[in-house]
């Protein structure tokens, strides 16, 4: 075997790694904001109401004014599916995949206590990020060597103080602590010399561990009067820096000899150590809000997403040598060129009695991703999301519920010179989420 043939397998080897490292960034695209169901009813426009303990993810200000010690716990259910249809030139008109049911469930807890006269201290735990694509009949599908599973899963930590600098403005500032893991499968193919044919020669798995990564949180509100507040709320960009390891199982070709050699050159059954750093984007919030009667108030919130900053990832890989001192799995620069993106969220409730509130919701998202790079790791689109929930206070104790349906547009990938993946056709989407809490 020549070195060229060596080299060929050698790059091939990489594809894992290379999808694999975009797994987070794609994660933008499920961006949850859906972290307490009474902000969820109204479409997560909050920025500017704040007044339940949730408001330590949507306005830390918010706290500033709870002036009572309050736990607020609860969980998201997100469920959905994605279809694909292939165009020309792979994998061709007529060519039809589907992903199985995403099932993920979301935590939020948040506990709020007073210091003092004008001090309140909180402590808040939620998942942000969520990602989970798992496509069905992996052994056939086409879009096997890029990816058959990708999951990434993040949680924050965000212990935050607020202060009511007068009885109409409160200000919160806070820390977050994020702890977040990635997995990603693939099959992995190469061309059998002896014969011209492509064979498929492992199934990979890149899995990184539990690592970490710490930011923070600002927020402004301002209750002008009974008719009218404005809140804006800021958390700041967030690098975590991944260890993790890359394991190829070899799948038998069907020709001894070649599979022979692979296991010459290729790492097979053994973890391959590798590290990069993804930056989570910073996010703002403007949010205004209108009493329409004693009974209705409607929220405007406009929410910014800065991942104009993510451009370019680099990819270190702890790769065994070949006898010339070449590295099996060589390290990676990776172009992603993500757009800033906004969220636009309207929000009503509705005091139809003194302890019951109806709310009601609508979100149009744009999607960060370009179209070049959209691939069955995560096929995102700009969406529309609308929402509806109900609320019950009673004594010391409350509980919401509140539903989402998620119709994401159709996303077509052309081939064009600037096309990072080699997989075209449309693919579209639509998802589900329940929320419920319990206050107390």
């Amino acid at each position: 075997m020549d070195r060229l043939e060596i080299k060929t397998m050698r790059i091939l080897g990489l594809a894992v790694v290379m999808l694999a490292v975009g797994l987070p960034v794609h994660a933008n695209g499920f961006l949850l904001f859906e972290h307490g169901a009474k902000s969820m009813g109204m479409g997560g426009a909050f920025t500017a109401q704040a007044d339940d303990p949730s408001a330590l993810f949507h306005n830390v200000a918010g706290i500033a004014f709870q002036k009572e010690r309050d736990f607020l716990a609860g969980v998201t259910w997100v469920t959905g599916s994605s279809d694909f249809a292939g165009s020309a030139p792979f994998p061709g008109p007529g060519v039809t995949e589907t992903t199985e049911t995403t099932s993920e469930f979301l935590p939020h807890f948040y506990w709020v206590e007073p210091v003092g006269r004008t001090w309140t201290f909180g402590l808040g735990l939620n998942a942000p990020f969520g990602l989970s694509v798992d496509w069905a009949d992996k052994d056939n599908f086409t879009g096997r060597a890029i990816s058959t599973f990708s999951r990434l899963t993040a949680i924050d930590l965000n212990p935050s103080l607020g202060w009511q600098a007068t009885n109409k403005l409160g200000i919160g500032f806070g820390v977050i602590a994020r702890f977040s893991d990635v997995e990603l499968k693939n099959r992995q193919f190469a061309t059998d010399f002896f014969t011209g044919a492509q064979a498929e020669v492992a199934r990979s798995t890149l899995e990184g561990g539990r690592d970490e990564g710490f930011g923070w949180n600002l927020g402004i509100l301002h209750r002008w009067n009974n008719s009218f507040s404005w809140g804006v709320s800021y958390r700041s960009t967030m690098e975590i820096e991944y260890g993790g390891s890359l394991t190829l199982n070899q799948i038998p070709s069907g020709n001894p000899l070649f599979d022979g050699l692979l296991q010459m050159i290729i790492p097979f059954d053994q973890g391959v150590p590798g590290q990069t750093a993804i930056e989570f984007p910073d996010i703002a919030s403007l949010g205004l809000a209108f009493a329409l009667s004693p009974s209705w108030l409607m929220e405007v919130d406009v929410n910014w997403i800065g991942w104009s900053t993510f451009d370019t990832l680099v990819v270190e890989v702890d790769s065994p040598m070949l006898p010339d001192g070449t590295p099996t799995i060589e390290d990676l620069e990776l172009v992603q060129d993500w757009d800033d993106a906004f969220q636009y969220r309207l929000g009503l409730r509705w005091n139809s009695s003194e302890r019951s509130q109806w709310r009601f919701g609508y979100i149009y998202d744009e999607t960060p991703q370009p179209e070049k790079s959209v691939s069955p790791v995560l096929p995102d689109a700009n969406r529309n999301d609308f929402t509806f929930g109900y609320g019950h206070q009673g004594g010391r104790m409350s509980w919401d519920l509140a539903v989402m349906y998620v119709m994401f547009d159709e996303r077509t990938v052309s081939p064009s010179p600037e096309s990072e993946v080699p997989y075209f056709g449309t693919y579209s989407q639509d998802a589900w989420l329940f929320s419920a809490s319990i206050g107390f």
